[in-house]
């Protein structure tokens, strides 16, 4: 990234990687979690003999699915991150209507959190309840309320420590288009505030 450039002036690709080093930076040490550039398909990834880090790989090197990966990330709770994908099942597109309220049902909360990052980044946000193929049609709008209205709870009531360090750092860096370090530091000064739980 150009040192004369401004967050908001540099590529999508520099976005990305700044994107990239925020999260290292932030939780490689604290939390033994990495954000990787990945293939078609997202995943998360315990670490094992191979890898000293957790790793939440992100669809294309997409903006958006590294924030999305990142809120569920954020949701999962200790035991969870000790699972490939954190132990959920995922169907693919083509659910009937019932698997489709599930998945949406579970959705919910991070795209909750996805979209307060989102924010934090001035970025557009857009929910993801598509089936395609599937045999039902999908109220993306009533999806879309209901993901709203999370986010607004937790604009209230907070987010957890550790995606609360992340969106005032990703405020800092990509909102006010402040310091790499300036982030990264206050994110750190939060979860050591919060005494780094899970």
């Amino acid at each position: 990234m150009s040192p004369t450039l401004s967050i908001s002036q540099c590529s999508e690709d520099e976005q990305l990687e700044a994107l990239i080093a925020l999260f290292d930076a932030i939780f490689a040490d604290t939390y033994a979690t990495r954000l990787v550039r990945g293939g078609s398909e997202p995943l998360y990834c315990p670490r094992d003999a191979g890898h000293p880090y957790h790793r939440i790989i992100f669809a294309h090197g997409f903006f958006a699915s590294a924030l999305h990966e990142i809120s569920h990330w954020c949701i999962a709770g200790p035991q969870r991150r000790m699972l490939e994908d954190y132990g959920y099942w995922y169907l693919p597109d083509g659910r009937d209507r019932d698997q489709q309220q599930a998945f949406e049902a579970a959705e919910v909360a991070p795209q909750a959190v996805e979209l307060l990052l989102t924010e934090a980044c001035r970025r557009r946000f857009n929910v993801s309840a598509d089936n395609l193929g599937g045999s039902v049609e999908v109220d993306r709008e009533a999806f879309r309320l209901r993901v709203e209205a999370r986010a607004a709870w937790l604009r209230t009531n907070g987010l957890s420590p550790r995606a609360a360090a992340l969106h005032r750092a990703l405020g800092i860096r990509f909102g006010e288009g402040a310091s790499f370090e300036r982030a990264r530091d206050q994110a750190r000064a939060m979860l050591e505030a919060a005494g780094m739980p899970a």
